[in-house]
């Protein structure tokens, strides 16, 4: 049976929040031209973490076939797969991001990823390492049996975020030194009900992300509201307490 449709408004944050959660994706390149398979697509597994407007951020090695193919043609597509524990995965959800890949610019796109990550400060300065933004052009989404969208634009218009992107990093630190109890909480409203230790690793203006850094698994939780600053992304905090605890 085909499940209801969702408002494409709703429809698009489902997606955005979805991708937002999932910390890997299938990288899809295109091949060289010097290659022996050239203009053959090639799959690739990367380590993913954000921007505030949803931009996906990978760090790449310059040795990695994939990064050698987007100095080539920068046009990717992304894989991120919500179907894990299923018995029927393809009626699970996921959703693919088409974009334009390029050298991350400015120290942002560092911080985030490493919150994310931070096993990969050991590598993210070696030279033969660098930072990449893909700047996210149509997608689509598989919600359920039936349920398939696209979407002509895929990233969230953060212009009016800029004050939160520049709290971010105290908040983070603040909710991780003093509101541990907090931050059990949101992973317990991701559906992460089995323990673990849980910090907070980023907050943007669709929700926040938490990471259990001692079993590697990523949750997100989306907010209620769009948060843009550092009051408004307090009281939706401050919410999502309140709803877990209720």
């Amino acid at each position: 049976m085909t499940e209801p449709a969702l408002d494409p408004a709703e429809a698009l944050a489902q997606a955005r929040n979805l991708v937002r959660s999932r910390d890997k994706a299938v990288l899809a390149t295109l091949a060289r031209p010097d290659a022996p398979e050239a203009g053959a697509p090639y799959a690739s597994l990367v380590q993913v973490a954000f921007d505030h407007d949803g931009a996906p951020l990978l760090l790449v090695s310059t040795l990695a076939d994939h990064t050698k193919n987007l100095h080539a043609d920068a046009r990717v597509s992304l894989l991120f797969d919500a179907t894990e524990g299923r018995a029927e995965p393809l009626t699970g959800p996921r959703v693919s991001v088409q974009g334009t890949a390029a050298p991350a610019e400015g120290d942002f796109a560092r911080a985030r990823y490493l919150a994310r990550f931070p096993g990969a400060a050991m590598y993210a300065d070696f030279k033969d390492f660098a930072f990449w933004r893909v700047d996210p052009g149509r997608a689509h989404q598989v919600a359920g049996f039936g349920r398939i969208s696209w979407f002509e634009r895929f990233a969230f218009d953060a212009r009016a975020s800029a004050a939160l992107a520049l709290a971010e990093a105290e908040i983070v630190a603040h909710m991780n030194a003093d509101h541990a109890d907090a931050v059990a909480l949101y992973a317990r409203l991701a559906g992460e009900a089995d323990g673990g230790t849980w910090t907070m690793t980023g907050v943007d203006p669709e929700g926040t992300d938490i990471r259990d850094h001692t079993r590697g698994r990523a949750a997100r939780v989306r907010f209620d509201k769009i948060a843009t600053d550092a009051e408004s992304a307090r009281v939706e905090l401050v919410r999502l307490v309140k709803r877990a605890r209720g």
